[in-house]
């Protein structure tokens, strides 16, 4: 109905160029709460879908702005943009923002081509988790912890805990298996355009300069004068978003938990999630 009701437009008031679906992947992956829905495949399969089934789109845009977080969610949101691809024959460019990292990372190899600013920064393919250990504070302030389990590794690196070998020693064999994971995607999408390079694979990033020398991504740009490049100077972008929910927040997994102390709950959660979304971005220097 809306083409056709376009058609009728004089030429000078219409678009007549393609129009290229946006989609947006904005922020740590997986860290939800109450009242932050986070990136996630939850919050991303709406957006996405609608973007896949513009019949005349020649090709979905991705933006990817993200410094990490859920190898699951992270590995879902790529699997999902894949077979979307698939099932609607089209090609898909990921722009990099600021940062596409770790899972943000992983999220961008689902392009057929990753063009990112030069002042970008890609990469962190590695396996991480941090945490902090208190191992002394409860006696020090006079309090007994009481624990009782089934299964004797049911508290494993518990920071109320003193470390031990064999726990450390369960949780980086984990981290090995998950970045053997991520190495194999990484070979599999870009293995044809890979440089020789063991630091790939070791953690690091690049700006989008090194990591096009790398191979990692394909090009510099920018979305606009990409698509205008390659689609002519008359596609129009049009970006697909999460549909909005309550307080103007885009939904995602949940909502805003029933009652006042489910409200209480999520804004400490909040909290919570602001520093650990913080930490994540700093190590970016953003």
């Amino acid at each position: 109905m809306f083409e056709k009701l376009r058609s009728l437009l004089p030429k000078k008031f219409r678009n007549d160029g393609p129009v290229i679906p946006v989609v947006r992947l904005q922020g740590p992956i997986g860290m939800a709460t109450p009242l932050r829905p986070g990136l996630s495949i939850a919050t991303a399969s709406l957006p996405l879908e609608r973007a896949f089934s513009v019949k005349k789109a020649p090709a979905v845009a991705l933006i990817v702005n993200s410094p990490g977080g859920s190898p699951v969610q992270s590995r879902l949101i790529f699997q999902r943009i894949r077979d979307l691809a698939k099932e609607n024959e089209k090609d898909v460019l990921v722009f990099v923002e600021d940062v596409a990292a770790s899972g943000g990372y992983m999220i961008a190899l689902a392009g057929d081509e990753i063009i990112a600013d030069p002042s970008s920064i890609v990469g962190s393919i590695g396996v991480v988790s941090a945490g902090f250990g208190f191992p002394d504070l409860l006696k020090k302030i006079g309090v007994e912890r009481r624990v009782y389990t089934a299964g004797e590794s049911k508290v494993i690196l518990d920071p109320f805990q003193a470390e031990k070998p064999d726990d450390i020693e369960y949780l980086k064999n984990l981290q090995l298996e998950i970045h053997e994971i991520f190495i194999e995607m990484v070979k599999k999408s870009r293995g044809d355009v890979l440089a020789d390079d063991p630091e790939i694979f070791s953690g690091k990033f690049w700006t989008g300069g090194a990591a096009r020398d790398l191979g990692l991504i394909d090009s510099l740009g920018d979305l606009r004068s990409t698509l205008k490049e390659r689609y002519g100077k008359d596609a129009e972008p049009k970006l697909f978003s999460a549909p909005r929910g309550l307080f103007g927040r885009r939904s995602g997994v949940g909502g805003i938990a029933a009652g006042r102390q489910g409200l209480v709950d999520g804004i400490g959660s909040d909290l919570i999630s602001a520093a650990e979304e913080r930490s994540l971005w700093s190590r970016f220097g953003l």
